[in-house]
């Protein structure tokens, strides 16, 4: 990264109103929050308590109660309501940063990007409907649970730039020689092992007694524990890049050789490394508890969570090690 010089000051940065950044803290909640309750559908088996779609019954949008069905058609027809929350709130995203007067003079590619979501969301719904109707065949599932992580990151993006300028980006911090090649490859590395644990996670899952059959105790044939330690490895490997980044990052000569006009921003990265730690430990100890005592549903539930959590945090780490704030 190159050396930023010690002498500029900030100027007016243009900022979003607090209706588009509300509506992007909305969406990117409501992005996680799906996440958790995609899990709950799948832990507790209720991937076909409606069993067609749109409809949750023939000839009916809403449940239909049977005895022998139980909470299943709730607990599938809640998820699918928060489905048509998250579709309004990423369509008042979209609508918000292209009318607001506050993003109206903003770069176009950012107003293309806040149309993601929503897109994304239609996606999403057109493949849990598919999901549906082919008995909820584990690629599907698996190819549902990675749209989402897909459409959290993008979230992310669109909220941290949103908060941006509209500057060239620079680096956030001065790091000494001898770290500016490990700091330039740190965005592809947390990205590739970010990709790797997740894609295990989902392997994990579907080999396992929560892969969201009722009647088959697996949907993938892998031997479950041997999944568990390879998704156990890759965590290792994500958490010991990360562990190594935080020597430059936290250094008080990385911080010291800001720019006064990136002072803020040097702040805003160290907090948001700090989260990313936090974040991945609190992760990996539910992951080992979970899987030493049976898998409970709600620790399961936690870990489904963790995952959004995860990769929203990794994504405003890596945007953190750059600014866009105006100089003179």
């Amino acid at each position: 990264m190159s050396a930023v010089a010690p002498s500029p000051t900030p100027t007016s940065t243009p900022t979003a109103s607090r209706v588009v950044l509300g509506f992007a803290i909305a969406n990117l909640a409501a992005q996680i929050g799906i996440i958790f309750t995609g899990g709950v559908v799948r832990l507790t088996g209720s991937g076909l308590g409606c069993s067609t779609w749109p409809q949750c019954e023939p000839g009916s949008f809403t449940p239909v109660l049977h005895a022998e069905s139980g909470l299943h058609p709730y607990i599938e027809f809640g998820n699918r309501l928060l489905t048509f929350v998250l579709v309004v709130v990423a369509a008042g995203l979209a609508l918000s940063v292209w009318r607001s007067a506050s993003t109206r003079t903003r770069p176009r590619s950012l107003k293309v990007l806040a149309l993601a979501p929503i897109l994304g969301v239609v996606v999403q719904a057109v493949l849990g409907g598919i999901t549906v109707l082919v008995d909820l065949h584990p690629a599907v599932v698996g190819s549902h649970f990675f749209l989402s992580a897909a459409l959290v990151w993008l979230s992310t993006v669109v909220l941290w730039r949103l908060r941006e300028g509209d500057a060239p980006a620079r680096a956030t911090l001065t790091v000494p020689e001898r770290w500016r090649t490990w700091m330039g490859a740190l965005p592809w590395a947390l990205g590739v092992l970010t990709a790797i644990v997740v894609v295990l996670g989902v392997l994990t899952t579907g080999s396992g007694p929560h892969s969201g059959d009722s009647e088959v105790g697996y949907r993938f044939a892998l031997d479950p524990a041997l999944i568990a330690r390879f998704h156990a490895v890759s965590v290792w490997a994500f958490l010991a890049v990360v562990g190594v980044s935080l020597v430059p990052v936290m250094s008080r000569r990385s911080a010291a050789g800001a720019a006064a006009a990136a002072v803020p921003a040097a702040l805003r990265a160290r907090r948001a490394w700090i989260v990313l730690v936090v974040v991945t430990l609190a992760q990996g100890g539910i992951g080992y508890v979970q899987y030493f005592t049976g898998l409970p549903i709600p620790l399961v539930s936690l870990h489904l969570l963790g995952s959004g959590l995860l990769i929203a945090a990794v994504t405003a780490a890596v945007l953190s090690l750059r600014t866009r704030e105006q100089v003179r």
